[in-house]
C-alpha cells in the first residue's frame, strides 16, 4: 500500500518524503531545481492549462473545478500509469506550489489516486 502525502514545493525537502513528484503544469516561481529536490515532474497529472486558467484559484469555483478536474483524470490513464510505474514505492509526496492549501488541485489528485 502506497502512502500519498501532500507538501508545498516551498517547504524543506525531507528524507521522509519518499518519492517527490511535482504535479504542477508550470515550474514554481522563485525555486531552483536543486532546492526543489524532485524525483519527477509529472505535468500530465496536473489540470489542463485551460482548466487551470479558468479556475485561477478562485474558492467560489472550487466545487465546479473539482468535478471538471476529476473528469479530466478519469478520462486519461495518467493516474493509473503513474501508480503502476511506482507500485513499489512506500511513500509518494505530491508537490504543488499553490498558496491555498484548501483549494489546491493536489487534494483532488491525492483522493483520485487513492481511489484507484
Amino acid at each position: 500500500m502506497i502512502t500519498i502525502v501532500l507538501k508545498r514545493i516551498y517547504e524543506t525537502p525531507s528524507p521522509e518524503d519518499g518519492l517527490r513528484v511535482l504535479v504542477d503544469r508550470l515550474w514554481p516561481r522563485g525555486i531552483s531545481k536543486e532546492h526543489a529536490a524532485i524525483d519527477e515532474w509529472d505535468k500530465d497529472l496536473a489540470p489542463s492549462s485551460e482548466l487551470r486558467k479558468w479556475f485561477h484559484h478562485d474558492p467560489e469555483l472550487w466545487k465546479d473545478f473539482s468535478e471538471k478536474y476529476r473528469q479530466e483524470l478519469h478520462e486519461s490513464n495518467h493516474g493509473k500509469d503513474f501508480l503502476l510505474r511506482y507500485k513499489d514505492q512506500k511513500k509518494i509526496t505530491l508537490l504543488y506550489a499553490a498558496k491555498d492549501k484548501n483549494h489546491c488541485h493536489a487534494i483532488i489528485l491525492k483522493q483520485y489516486l487513492e481511489s484507484l
